[in-house]
């Protein structure tokens, strides 16, 4: 079991950039992938970034080349860097492993 607890969300203007943070309760290389998720208001949730123990990352294609996924083992803690925002990058982005999510932050990006 663990517990995920992410920040970092909030209001930004398109073509901005915010740093999601994923903190979990026990070591992250327990768990494997560490994973990020997004759902827009009416949408179903999407898999958004991906990354193994070994730090293979895997990104959806609509944000590939502006999202990083990565990681602080010694943190315990999964990090999503996303620049050059767009309007529709506007979700709830939940942190997820296993069975495991936490409750959310919300990111608007406004245009």
């Amino acid at each position: 079991q663990v517990q995920l607890v992410e920040s970092g969300g909030g209001l930004v203007q398109a073509g901005g950039s915010l740093r999601l943070s994923c903190a979990a309760s026990r070591s992250i290389l327990t768990f494997n992938p560490m994973n990020w998720y997004r759902q827009a208001p009416g949408e179903q949730r999407e898999l958004v970034a991906t990354i193994t123990t070994d730090r293979r990352t895997n990104y959806a294609d609509s944000v590939k080349g502006r999202f990083t996924i990565s990681s602080d083992n010694a943190k315990n803690t999964v990090y999503l860097q996303m620049n050059s925002l767009k309007a529709e990058d506007t979700a709830v982005y939940y942190c997820n492993t296993h069975i495991w999510w936490g409750q959310g932050t919300q990111v608007t990006v406004s245009s």
